[in-house]
């Protein structure tokens, strides 16, 4: 592999230098191994548990792993998951998935469900995820939890094959002033932020405001041609936190706007439309307030609201401009005798206005909907090394009625260093308005006539799973699961000669997890995951969609990565990355190393330097066909952190 001795001889240059700074080995070791086990997820139960603890597939991202790694974007963090798929196609497209099922031919990746601070961010639309959307402020992130496996009975449709749950720090902790300037060969960006405190009649808090701006230049294909995906977006927030007695409070607002450019063959492949292909305009702004009540005995009460608007004009396709308001109540009852029970309820409406075009519509073009859930789970002490938890949702949404998702987890700590965990659930996605509601070419005759009997995806899911530890020096988990999938969408024919949406496929898949840390020395640390994957997929009667079939489940057979991240003295660190993916099947796109690396000085007090490099054994191609897919650059660039 070209790139990888220079990446060894890297390795051991830097082992003997100056590692045993005391005072850098403590700042860099600010979690531990055994730290990082005791961190408090939220994921898997709704209410903090240890990562060690928890029964689920969880990888953790944290706020150091994204400094080390000199991510420039959310999708860039999300890399450093081992235990999910990360594929681009252009500068503002990716496709993103967990234990396969990243896209198809007639449907884009829709099987994760995506959370920032508690509020979805996946896109009614087409119940999936348009990655130019979501953003923060990266250096305000305090972790990522990506948990890959069914999340149904907590977090409702949508959560098939994983949850991304994106948490941003406290308020008290982003004081003072931060500025942040980075250039690349490709683009470039600044940030800055400034948090304070606030005392009245609220209580006690502290305040942050921000902002961000970046712009990308056009990427290019395989034969050095350009393609028309130059990108720039600005987006500005605030957040605020205070606590009054058992009461807290947190509000965070954000706004975004964006221009980008459209690749062919457009968002939407409609007959036609990619001689009209102009730039995508872009924006929207959120509000989320948060407020928990702790009750005496561990317990708590928490509600949350949200409004997001979010608005996309795609020439000559179509406009879309949509609002949502979510309102969550949720109860955790303080332990009583075996059992910690938490309940709650979820209620969501949304306006949706899309401006047709001749090349599709979605009829009705504004549309009105609801969707509506009640969730319980109970997690019962058998013995003091044994429990079992048992959860079920049901959730009403605007197409398939009531849905009904439940979880079974069975967790067994065989030492206070090593668990076992087994678990079996049912999920599904709910059909969203691409599934029922669109229409080729916008008006009659119709080639592509909606989907007016559409059903929701069904998953059935068994998963095993073990986390073990061994001293302060290494840590790991190894998980193996198996997915029965029905009702798939597919195209299909009518006597009438159209094609509507079906939901004739089915399949399975298999598969193993498994990643791990090692603590090779105080100032380093190695971190490697891997992932192998299975599937198989079959028409039922009454189909002939061929194309679905050829292009569902071509994910990698198997992903692997390798990080060290390795303190040189007490200003200096390194950090380097080998990635490997599997190649994709139709359209093929051939299996890839990428080599990243990164050096941090920190010249002065409050004042770091970085120098970041990707794909630097040279570039690649990630997703899509090969005669519009970005070859995805070798980059390099600086940045510089201030702060006070």
């Amino acid at each position: 592999m070209p790139g990888l001795p220079l990446l060894l001889a890297a390795l051991s240059l830097t082992l003997p230098a100056r590692a045993e700074d005391a005072a850098r080995r403590a700042e860099f070791a600010d979690l531990s191994i055994e730290d990082l086990a005791n961190i408090d997820v939220t994921s898997v139960s709704r209410r903090p548990e240890r990562l060690q603890d928890a029964p689920a597939s969880v990888f953790l991202i944290t706020a150091e792993d994204i400094r080390h790694a000199g991510a420039r974007t959310l999708v860039e963090a999300l890399n450093l998951a081992p235990n999910l798929q990360v594929a681009r196609s252009s500068n503002a497209t990716w496709f993103i998935s967990a234990r396969g099922m990243n896209g198809t031919s007639n449907s884009p990746a829709n099987k994760l469900l995506v959370m920032i601070d508690g509020r979805s961010v996946y896109s009614p639309l087409f119940s999936g995820m348009f990655w130019d959307e979501p953003d923060v402020m990266l250096e305000d992130v305090e972790r990522i939890e990506v948990i890959s496996g069914p999340g149904g009975t907590l977090w409702g449709v949508n959560a098939v094959n994983g949850v991304i749950n994106i948490t941003t720090r406290h308020a008290r902790d982003t004081q003072g002033d931060l500025l942040v300037l980075r250039a690349d060969v490709d683009g470039a960006q600044a940030a800055f932020r400034h948090g304070g405190a606030m005392d009245g009649a609220m209580g006690n808090g502290a305040w942050r405001a921000y902002g961000k701006v970046f712009a990308l230049r056009h990427s290019e294909l395989a034969s050095g041609r350009a393609i028309d995906d130059d990108w720039t977006q600005g987006q500005v927030g605030w957040r605020g936190d205070w606590e009054r007695g058992a009461e807290r409070f947190s509000v965070n607002a954000n706004a975004w706007r964006g221009r980008e450019g459209q690749p062919a063959p457009g968002v939407i492949a409609a007959p036609g439309a990619d001689v009209g292909l102009d730039d995508i305009q872009l924006r929207g702004a959120n509000v989320t307030g948060h407020w928990e009540h702790v009750l005496d005995g561990g317990g708590s009460v928490t509600a949350q609201a949200y409004y997001d608007y979010r608005y996309r004009k795609v020439p000559p396709t179509f406009t879309d401009a949509v609002d949502i308001l979510d309102l969550q109540l949720q109860h955790a009852l303080p332990a009583f005798g075996r059992h910690s029970i938490v309940w709650g309820g979820e209620y969501r409406i949304s306006r949706d206005h899309v401006a047709n075009s001749r090349f599709v519509a979605f009829l009705p073009a504004r549309d009105a909907q609801a969707w509506a859930s009640l969730f319980a789970q109970d997690d019962v002490a058998l013995r003091d090394d044994l429990s079992v938890t048992a959860g079920v949702r049901y959730e009403r949404n605007p197409y398939t009625g009531t849905e009904f998702l439940p979880n079974l987890r069975l967790s067994w700590r065989a030492t206070p260093m090593h668990a076992f965990w087994a678990a079996v659930s049912r999920t599904v996605r709910a059909p969203s308005r691409l599934d029922v509601d669109a229409y080729v070419p916008g008006a009659p005759p119709y080639l592509l006539a909606g989907g007016p009997a559409v059903r929701a995806e069904t998953a059935r899911v068994l998963e095993l799973g073990y986390r073990g530890q061994v001293g302060q020096i290494v840590s790991y988990s190894v998980t193996a699961f198996r997915n029965l999938y029905d009702h798939l969408r597919t195209q299909d024919l009518t006597p009438a000669g159209q094609i509507v949406f079906g939901n004739l496929m089915e399949g399975h898949a298999r598969g193993i997890e498994a990643w791990g840390n090692v603590q090779m020395t105080q100032a380093w640390r190695l971190a490697a995951g891997a992932t192998l994957l299975h599937e198989a997929f079959a028409l039922k009667p009454g189909s002939q969609d061929l194309g679905s079939l050829m292009t569902t489940g071509r994910d990698p057979a198997y992903t692997a990565q390798l990080r060290s991240s390795h303190v040189i003295d007490a200003k200096r660190e390194l950090e380097l990355a080998v990635r490997r993916n599997g190649a994709l099947g139709f359209p093929d796109v051939p299996a890839y190393w990428a080599v990243d690396a990164r050096f941090g000085w920190r010249f002065a007090p409050g004042m770091e330097l970085s120098v970041i490099g990707t794909n630097l054994n040279g570039g690649h191609a990630e997703y899509g066909v090969a005669s519009v897919r970005t070859e995805v650059p070798r980059t390099v660039g600086v940045k510089l952190t201030w702060q006070r």
